[in-house]
């Protein structure tokens, strides 16, 4: 897609600001117009330009003292400047120049001798535009790709791909969606604007450019979200909802991974951002053709690992109640033991026990006790922490580590699942079963506790002090 080279004119004479106007539309160029020297900075600021046509005497302003200011703005100084005056060209001509204008030329000016400047001057200004692009992309590419390959997760690739593309282009909307051939819906797995988003569903109905590119499997840009007719519905559909949408132009790019599942880069800029432009979109869809090749391994290492991870799971599961077994407990409690040394923190224990189990297998039968089994560890796992340990110690019994927890808090624990459990229905149908349990519980560190076997040890003491007080209770 290829847009129309955009120059500003900024001249206080009217009738000759609507001459050029004129004449530069009707030779194919899209032209703004200011009369002042303020509102001229504001605008190269605001928005891009190819060219500014620039009069060196203005109301209010000196046009040598605007080109001067426009020179020393980092953000403006690339715009190539053709000066226009009326002032004797000699002395015109070298103050221009030396304060950094691309030309000069002098009222009355001949049409066909400014166009041809004009066309020149917009020649070198994208040969230079494209040169330092190119510089620029290479150096970014280079950065992007060492960061992308030194991961090993494509969940951290997705992240990393729409936070350097977007600080790359300077845009403040940058997300990575994927999206099955024939659906309605995609889901977004990384947004630069929101970094904690995961897998947010959305409706493609309200995205015409995304759909475009998955349906075509070529490059959306749009330079006006107001103006193009992709939008057209869209734009309806706003109107009646009287939702403002801050999307100003966007780039939709969109890749296919190994496993043929469709993707879209999708680059947005709102009216604070600089749109996008051909040579934004050229970067982008070289940096995602690149780091899809760094996906399909990430892909298949995620793979293998998942694989060992699954074997990994199942050997430390106890089957039954999906909690960890005896073996996994050994080694999580010598993690615990080890991580409370060196951080200084406390580690909670609560030894648990099914309170007369025995009498349940007798009048329920097994199966009925492996379910009631099954829902105490369902029970337990809803009521932990992420970082809390859960294990089947053996038969009936269970063990809860609490890092970073002291007595208090670990009684605090003990005290809800006592009632979450005795205030439980494990029967099935019109068989209700009624249980409790016994708690005990111990800390680390203890002057009575040197590793995890006494800490085990300690909070076993408490359980049966538990039992011996009436059972249905927890001790410390």
């Amino acid at each position: 897609m290829t847009l129309a080279p955009r120059i500003l004119v900024a001249d206080d004479d009217q009738a000759l600001t609507r001459t050029l106007s004129w004449i530069l539309k009707e030779n194919g160029y899209e032209v703004v117009t200011v009369t002042d020297g303020e509102h001229l900075l504001e605008r190269l600021r605001a928005d891009a330009y190819d060219l500014l046509l620039l009069d060196i005497m203005m109301p209010g302003a000196d046009g040598l003292q605007l080109l001067e200011r426009v020179k020393e703005d980092p953000r403006i100084r690339d715009v190539p400047v053709l000066m226009i005056s009326s002032m004797p060209p000699e002395e015109a001509t070298v103050r221009a120049l030396g304060l950094g204008a691309a030309d000069f030329i002098s009222k009355p000016f001949r049409v066909r001798e400014l166009l041809a400047r004009v066309k020149a001057h917009l020649r070198v200004g994208l040969e230079l535009n494209q040169a330092k692009a190119e510089a620029r992309n290479r150096t970014e590419m280079v950065d992007i790709l060492q960061e992308v390959t030194a991961s090993l997760k494509p969940e951290e690739i997705y992240h990393i791909l729409v936070r350097r593309v977007a600080r790359g282009l300077k845009i403040s909307k940058c997300s990575l969606i994927f999206s099955t051939p024939g659906e309605e819906t995609a889901t977004v797995v990384a947004s630069y604007e929101n970094p904690m988003l995961r897998n947010l569903r959305i409706d493609l109905k309200r995205y015409p450019e995304i759909r475009r590119a998955l349906d075509t499997r070529q490059t959306v840009l749009v330079a006006d979200v107001a103006t193009d007719p992709l939008y057209a519905e869209a734009r309806s559909e706003w109107g009646q909802e009287g939702r403002l949408v801050p999307t100003r132009s966007a780039i939709a790019i969109p890749f296919v991974m190994k496993d043929q599942r469709a993707g879209v880069f999708f680059l947005r800029t709102t009216e604070e951002d600089t749109p996008l432009k051909s040579s934004d979109m050229m970067f982008a869809e070289q940096v995602i053709r690149a780091a899809s090749q760094a996906l399909e391994k990430a892909y298949d290492l995620e793979s293998a690992v998942l694989g060992r991870e699954q074997m990994k799971t199942l050997a430390e599961t106890d089957p039954l109640t999906e909690t960890y077994n005896r073996r996994a407990l050994a080694e999580k409690l010598v993690q615990e033991i080890g991580r409370a040394n060196r951080y200084g923190t406390q580690l909670g224990c609560l030894m648990i026990d099914l309170d007369d189990f025995k009498q349940v297998n007798d009048v329920h039968g097994h199966l009925a006790g492996d379910s009631v089994l099954r829902q105490l560890g369902q029970i337990f796992r809803r009521e932990q922490r992420t970082v809390d340990i859960i294990a089947r110690y053996g038969g009936e019994e269970f063990v809860v580590l609490l890092p970073e927890t002291g007595v208090a808090g670990a009684s605090i624990f003990a005290e809800r699942i006592l009632k979450k459990v005795s205030g439980h229905d494990f029967g099935e149908g019109d068989k209700p079963i009624h249980v409790t349990i016994s708690v005990g519980v111990a800390c680390y560190p203890d002057e009575r506790v040197q590793d995890g076997e006494t800490l085990l040890k300690l909070a076993d003491q408490n359980l049966y002090q538990a039992k011996l007080d009436g059972r249905n209770r927890y001790r410390d």
